[in-house]
């Protein structure tokens, strides 16, 4: 057995049964490790940040870590926008990082790198293997720092090539590392919660982590029944249980001025696996933070702790078991059948129509996923994973990895096109692994978030200049045959009765499918 082999027993020691790969030769041994490794499976993606993206997805629907495999420092970096999302999701991953053999690194070959440099910001943990025999302890502490408590987090382990080939001593053997359960919010927390909410004044509940699932939502909403707070959730979540039957749930709005004006008359906010909402950016004459400054801070769970649990503490706090009011959940009520051109409207209308019960959706459309969050509350049940770092291109490779995780469930992603130009690959994955996902591109062919900001910072309107960098028309692009060339099926729609019978067929069979509707 070689440091390779035993990489690989130790990730399946751990429950690590899937790796998300792009390898190079510095990883040959531990590709050969897996070919004699029949429980592991590997899935290739063309580009580092579809490899990334996918282990995200996989991780927050699977609820375990997830692995990747990345050639040295230059893959790493490829990768590192979406494992940047994913630290702002709070997604357990595992990154394996091949590196030259130890006795090369001196010649600083050009492939050489710091990568511990690269990893650093969107790693909690970074360690090397420099050793066969040092690879099972070192991949059981780099698991282990993945969670903590109910938070995951990313780590970066990196694999020097002669690791993985040499030898490792008799008597060595994998590493189980028992996952740490989420801590229990501290009391004294709780208490200052319970009393803010019975002194009367106004009070703002913020849910986010994994106090976005069914329960906790109830939950949250018994709360504010019974107090009159008013809850929310956190703009960006990593995963929402929503539809018919389920809290509906509004959200912090994404634009400063918005946000600022909901959040003025809350002088007490309470924070539960969330934290203190500000801007996503500084714009000129614009607040930063979106709470009044005279607001006070509660967090009843940090995002390492239970916010179910922290939930039901205050629930218990504030209203007694038997005397909690029935939480408000959503009717079942579809919205009408969209007719006419595809506008963002139209097309939250037709999703939210025809998704689907059990459907997960991923919503990278960017400035056309309003409408379709307003029509879902009331749709059939679903999970949303959203995008919450802010680094585009992370839709496509979140639906492969959501559909690895969860075979027997539709994943249907709303895809803007400029973003989806950062990772479109992973429509190759789709296909090769016969994923059963729908893409929905969303083309308006430009940025239309940038044009957006571009008025909102104050830098006027576009001119010529800036047009060519915020349009991307000239020439069009052809999401039909780029889909079709990856292995994907695909038709382009013009009208909200073509995008519905587009969906309504793609939802009755299996395997990836792609719209592209063509927005005004």
């Amino acid at each position: 057995m070689n440091g390779a082999d035993l990489l690989c027993q130790t990730l399946l020691a751990n429950d690590v049964n899937l790796c998300f790969a792009n390898p190079g030769t510095s990883e040959m041994h531990f590709v050969a490790a897996l070919d004699r490794t029949a429980d592991m499976r590997c899935v290739l993606g063309l580009s580092e940040i579809v490899v990334t993206g996918a282990a995200d997805g996989f991780a927050r629907m699977a609820e375990k870590p997830a692995a990747t495999l990345l050639h040295l420092g230059p893959g790493l970096a490829n990768g590192l926008s979406n494992l940047h999302n994913a630290r702002r999701a709070s997604t357990p991953i595992l990154n394996v990082v091949g590196d030259h053999a130890t006795y090369h690194l001196p010649y600083d070959a050009p492939l050489a790198s710091d990568i511990e440099s690269l990893a650093r910001p969107v790693s909690r943990w970074v360690g090397r293997a420099e050793t066969a025999d040092s690879v099972a302890v070192r991949t059981a502490e780099a698991l282990a720092a993945t969670r903590d408590g109910a938070e995951g987090h990313v780590s970066t382990l990196i694999f020097p090539a002669d690791s993985a080939w040499s030898a490792v001593s008799g008597g060595v053997r994998p590493v189980r590392n028992k996952p740490a359960g989420a801590r229990p919010p501290a009391r004294e927390n709780i208490e200052a919660a319970c009393a803010a909410l019975g002194d009367g004044a106004p009070v703002l509940l913020i849910l986010g982590s994994d106090a976005m699932r069914s329960r906790a939502l109830e939950l949250g909403a018994i709360i504010a029944q019974a107090t009159g707070a008013t809850v929310l959730s956190e703009n960006a979540s990593r995963r929402i249980e929503r539809g018919a039957g389920r809290v509906p749930l509004p959200r912090v709005p994404y634009p400063v001025d918005a946000a600022v004006s909901m959040l003025a008359p809350f002088r007490t906010a309470i924070l539960v696996g969330a934290t203190d909402p500000v801007a996503f950016f500084a714009y000129p004459g614009k607040r930063s933070r979106m709470l009044p400054d005279d607001c006070r801070i509660i967090t009843a769970a940090t995002l390492a702790e239970d916010p179910l649990l922290a939930l039901e503490m205050i629930a218990d706090g504030v209203v007694p078991a038997g005397r909690r009011p029935a939480p408000t959940l959503a009717p079942f009520e579809l919205p009408p059948a969209p007719q006419g051109r595809i506008t963002a409207d139209t097309l939250g209308a037709a999703v939210a129509r025809e998704m689907p019960e059990g459907t997960i959706l991923v919503n990278e459309a960017i400035t056309g996923g309003e409408p379709f969050s307003r029509y879902s509350m009331r749709a059939r049940p679903h999970d949303v994973l959203g995008l919450t770092g802010g680094a585009i291109g992370c839709g496509i490779p979140l639906a492969t990895g959501a559909a690895l995780a969860c075979p027997d469930r539709k994943v249907v992603t709303l895809q803007a096109d400029g973003s989806g130009f950062y990772s479109l690959q992973g429509l190759w994955t789709q296909a090769r692994e016969r994923l059963d996902v729908v893409t929905v591109i969303l083309a308006n062919r430009r940025y239309a978030i940038l044009r957006y900001e571009l008025a909102n910072v104050g830098a006027g309107a576009p001119g010529v200049n800036a047009s060519r960098m915020l349009d991307i028309d000239d020439p069009a692009p052809d999401w039909v045959s780029l889909s079709k060339g990856m292995g994907v099926e695909a038709t382009r729609v013009e009208t909200a009765e073509a995008l519905s019978d587009a969906l309504a067929s793609a939802m009755k069979r299996r395997g990836p499918v792609l719209i592209e509707a063509i927005m005004d």
